[in-house]
């Protein structure tokens, strides 16, 4: 087995040089200490405008690759990547703040746990790495083990080893300096990716720095939101059905305390409950919305994703039972609620009913009839997801064509079946 190690480079000349020369040092350790049988080392400057690309073509045993324009830090590694000849691919970053040795432990780690992705994290004890992006790492980290229900402490290790054959499903992925976070939550999201970290040495940056902390910070966080959105969209959206309805009832509680215990309302506790309609009902929107999502994501993947709490309950509520059951407890509010109102408007031409009521009864209504469209549409998407699951009938065909049975016909009477034909008198 074979390691393409890359190590992108922009503007790196001062440490450039080092970091090939450990590269190339650890090459032997790395292949006593772990199942790799080569190692094979490709830099990639990515735009550099010092002397980066001509310290790197004094190593004869490194492949360079040279971009003559900046094309950003993933898009380094990713030609990196296409140019190796690794089953396994990994990459460092060429600042020195990363033990190559490291790759041995890497490796061993990703075949003896059967992962598709090891990383190096940064934030062990050995770590120099500076207190804020150390903070912003641990944010990340959290949100995205949130967000994927598993741990995982680095999100933006620029230290890892992969699979050759997992990159087909990692792909795409962005050219910047979120190559990383991006690859992290990738694997995270999706059920047929693992992954697999080790706690590592971190040494401080030779050189001036290319990340910026506030905007980059930005950036990982709004890549670590779009991953999830576009393999877990279930996540974000139930996530924020929660927070809306759950404050939704926070407001609620003094106007119910007070109804409770007075029979009434103040008048300018209206605008509160209004607000908490609102909440409401945008929380059912994206608790809807949420669902569609997943039944969505399952006919585009064409597989059915593994069940948690979550997903069992949220299928169970939309579903023409739990419909039936909402609708049950529903009406009768309705009727209580506005009921009263309804009859003296038909037979008295007025009504009398607290404007309380009408919010209320306005909210379950709406939720009622988003409940009903939600459970046709995704009734509709789990039927066509079934199908799909189907065998074709193109092949139900072919398998019906097979003969079930095959005698064998002894070779001695072939051949005497042969002889007599051509023995045999012709019909004319």
């Amino acid at each position: 087995m074979k390691l393409t190690i890359v190590i992108p480079a922009y503007d790196e000349q001062d440490a450039i040089g080092s970091t090939i020369e450990r590269c190339l040092a650890a090459r032997e350790t790395i292949i006593e200490d772990s199942p790799l049988s080569d190692v094979e080392i490709i830099v990639v400057s990515d735009g550099s405008t010092d002397r980066t690309v001509e310290i790197a073509r004094g190593f004869s045993d490194v492949r360079l690759i040279v971009f003559e324009q900046n094309r950003g830090y993933g898009a380094a590694i990713k030609r990196g990547f296409e140019e190796g000849s690794g089953e396994l691919v990994g990459f460092l970053d060429a600042d020195g703040t990363c033990d190559p040795n490291f790759f041995a432990n890497l490796a061993t780690a990703l075949v003896e746990e059967n992962a598709s992705v090891a990383i190096g994290s940064r934030l062990g004890p050995q770590s120099h790495m500076p207190g804020v992006r150390r903070l912003g790492n641990r944010i990340y980290a959290l949100i995205l083990s949130t967000l994927s229900n598993k741990v995982v402490s680095d999100t933006a290790s620029g230290m890892r080893v992969i699979r050759r054959d997992a990159l087909r499903q990692l792909y795409p992925l962005p050219d910047g300096l979120h190559f990383t976070p991006a690859m992290s939550a990738r694997v995270l999201m999706d059920d047929q990716l693992t992954i697999v970290e080790r706690p590592m040495a971190y040494e401080e940056r030779i050189g001036d720095s290319k990340l910026h902390v506030l905007r980059d910070g930005v950036r990982f966080l709004r890549t670590i939101l779009e991953m999830t959105l576009m393999w877990q969209p279930a996540k974000l959206f139930v996530t924020a059905a929660v927070a809306c309805l759950a404050l939704m009832m926070l407001l609620a509680m003094h106007p119910v305390e007070m109804w409770l215990r007075l029979g009434q309302l103040e008048e300018d506790m209206i605008y509160r409950l209004l607000f908490c309609s609102l909440l409401g009902t945008f929380g059912v929107t994206l608790l809807s919305s949420g669902v569609l999502a997943d039944n969505l994501h399952r006919l585009i993947r064409g597989h059915r994703r593994p069940g948690t709490f979550v997903r069992l309950f949220l299928d169970k509520v939309y579903s023409f039972t739990g419909l039936a059951v909402a609708t049950v407890v529903s009406v009768p509010m309705l009727s209580w609620l506005v009921g009263e109102g309804v009859v003296t408007r038909v037979m008295s031409g007025y009504v009398d009913l607290h404007w309380s009521r009408v919010v209320l009864a306005g909210l379950i209504a709406f939720s009622l009839g988003q409940m009903l469209v939600t459970v046709l549409i995704a009734n509709v998407i789990r039927f066509h997801a079934a199908r799909r699951s189907l065998p074709s009938v193109d092949m139900m065909s072919r398998q019906a064509t097979v003969p079930t049975t095959h005698i064998e016909v002894p070779e001695s009477r072939q051949l005497t079946e042969t002889r007599e034909s051509n023995e045999a008198p012709s019909p004319m």
